[in-house]
């Protein structure tokens, strides 16, 4: 069977602080590494009352403190809005701190507004264009260093820190094929080019150094629950806060409700991006994973969970684990 790895994004929900989130993400990251989940990933995004992972690698260092074996990790690093040297300190001083657990995952969106991507970056102009050039630069750093090298990553050089390549559509496919890096579609949240994506990847992977065959992963919200009924109630959270991100008002986690105010546009919306989520009971979540590993043949599994009460977040990462067992068998 594939492995699992989870995905969070420290949910701020409603009402708590940046504080309570960071506690629950390292909670869940020792819950999930008892489970036997393979990694445990964090996503960079900013200006969002809602996600508190903006300083991806403080956070990483956080989880990986508090954990022993799971690898930890960024899901990803958006690289346009840092200077690849300082990406590859930062991972290169994880590594050194946690050494064979750091993974490294790249995005090349902003993981932001536009207003907040030119206060990140001060200059928008070529910064996502400049994407293949910035992680050949950022293997540089991580490579052995090489006579006549004047800027080496300290710590970083020669760590080898694995890189992930992130996306959503066919570009970062191509990339990570041309430079033989394993790669993970955001299915979870764009579906569209799943298949297509996984397709290129794979037919057009070309060996390197650090991967030998293609390896990819695929992104799936799982809401599971002892109920369906419950299950379905909990995934209403993330619903509504896809509403409100599209309304132009997002803030933090809403709690789940029985019915969503919503019209017909913003529910085929939303239908539409979560449209790779699999909710229910143990058994409807064994279906759907099983249909979606059969649909895509992944080398692994990104399970993300956007869940509103930490003790039914567990719970349903719990469950999930449960059906992977039985997958399994």
């Amino acid at each position: 069977m594939i492995p699992f790895s989870v995905l969070d994004l420290s949910p701020i929900p409603a009402g708590s602080t940046a504080a309570d989130a960071f506690r629950h993400s390292r909670e869940l990251a020792q819950h999930v590494e008892k489970l036997g989940y393979l990694r445990f990933w964090l996503a960079e995004h900013h200006n969002m009352t809602g996600i508190g992972s903006a300083a991806t690698s403080v956070v990483i260092g956080h989880v990986a403190a508090g954990t022993s074996t799971i690898r930890v990790g960024s899901g990803g690093v958006m690289l346009p809005n840092h200077a690849p040297l300082v990406i590859a300190e930062q991972f290169g001083t994880l590594e050194s701190l946690f050494p064979g657990r750091i993974d490294l995952g790249l995005g090349r969106a902003p993981g932001t507004d536009q207003t907040t991507a030119r206060a990140l970056r001060r200059d928008l102009q070529g910064s996502a264009d400049n994407f293949p050039d910035d992680v050949v630069e950022l293997q540089r750093y991580f490579a052995d260093p090489v006579e006549g090298q004047r800027v080496r990553a300290v710590p970083g050089s020669g760590l080898n820190v694995p890189i992930w390549l992130l996306g959503s559509s066919t570009f970062s496919a191509q990339l990570a094929a041309a430079l033989g890096l394993p790669f993970a579609f955001a299915s979870h949240f764009a579906p569209d080019y799943l298949l297509t994506a996984l397709q290129v990847y794979r037919t057009q992977f070309r060996p390197s150094k650090q991967l030998d065959r293609p390896y990819a992963m695929v992104g799936v919200n799982v809401f599971a629950a002892d109920t369906t009924a419950e299950a379905e109630v909990l995934f209403t959270s993330l619903q509504q806060q896809f509403i409100n991100l599209r309304r132009g008002t997002p803030g933090q986690l809403p709690p789940p409700v029985e019915q969503i105010a919503w019209n017909e546009a913003e529910r085929a919306g939303v239908e539409h991006s979560l449209a790779c989520s699999v909710i229910g009971d143990q058994r409807q979540v064994e279906a759907g994973l099983a249909s979606l590993i059969e649909q895509t043949q992944p080398d692994e599994l990104m399970v993300t969970a956007q869940i509103y009460d930490h003790a039914a977040r567990l719970r349903s990462f719990g469950i999930t684990a449960q059906a992977r067992a039985t997958l399994a068998a």
